[in-house]
């Protein structure tokens, strides 16, 4: 457990990746405080399950992503209840579909501000004390949409670009300081999320669930098959090793080949 004694702060961490990446840190002994909305007993069950798994305090924070004051506050409390964030991991996220001069501009800043702003105030929060410390690791969530475009998803793809270079900015200014900055960017995954749309594109499309599954979700992804969520959190957890400490400013494809074409 090579993270005893240290502190992690997920976002967007109550289900799907966010949570992967939680349960993985956690497993590793980290101090893990979780982030984001959902059923309050699921999330207390979670928590629960992420101190049985490092042996040591886990928390939760509902901060909203869109609200700054919220997002430094969510920092504060976490190093208080705690200790001081080493490992950020920031992966909040939400996503809508719309052709760009159909884009509802609500919609459009709810992308912006919990992608891609929240990014800017969690990092700016705890940077400080990573610099003190001469230790930190930050993981931002991508996206194969960092990398390329899909249409209908002006704001996500002009997000998750925002994200790797915000990232590779960061990891610059600090690349002298035991400090990486790197983003992580899936394919599409095996999530509840996407298990769940589903049947009802079944019946959109009149497919079945294979078609849906080969000619819908996955025809972008060489492989044919999902990424795993313990395949994304894994490579968080190595990204936070020493051995992985020359990699920083890197946006780190787990795509199933999507952009290698």
């Amino acid at each position: 457990m090579f993270l005893k004694g240290k502190t992690a702060l997920v976002t967007g961490s109550t289900s799907g990746i966010g949570g992967g990446y939680a349960k993985a840190l956690a497993a590793e002994g980290a101090a893990v405080m979780i982030n984001g909305f959902g059923d309050a007993a699921e999330i207390e069950a979670l928590r629960q399950e992420l101190e049985k798994l490092s042996g040591t305090k886990a928390a939760y924070s509902n901060a909203d992503m869109t609200k700054p004051e919220e997002i430094r506050q969510m920092a504060a409390d976490c190093a208080e209840q705690l200790g001081e964030v080493d490992i950020l991991v920031n992966n909040a996220g939400i996503q809508h579909v719309a052709p760009v001069d159909e884009f509802p501009e609500d919609k459009w800043n709810a992308i912006m501000d919990i992608i891609c702003n929240s990014a800017f105030h969690t990092t700016k929060a705890v940077l400080p004390g990573m610099k003190a410390r001469g230790w930190g690791r930050i993981i931002n969530t991508g996206s194969m949409h960092s990398k390329v475009a899909s249409p209908y998803k002006s704001a996500y793809n002009a997000a998750k670009h925002a994200i790797a270079g915000f990232s590779k900015t960061v990891a610059l200014e600090v690349a002298q300081q035991g400090i990486t900055v790197n983003t992580i960017s899936p394919g599409y995954a095996w999530t509840p999320l996407v298990e769940n749309q589903i049947p009802d594109t079944m019946k959109a499309r009149n497919m079945t669930r294979e078609q849906v599954m080969n000619d819908v979700l996955l025809a972008g992804q060489p492989t044919k098959q999902f990424v795993q969520i313990d395949q994304i959190a894994a490579l968080a957890v190595f990204l936070c090793k020493e051995e992985a400490s020359a990699i920083t400013g890197a946006n780190l494809s787990i795509d199933g080949g999507w952009t290698a074409q």
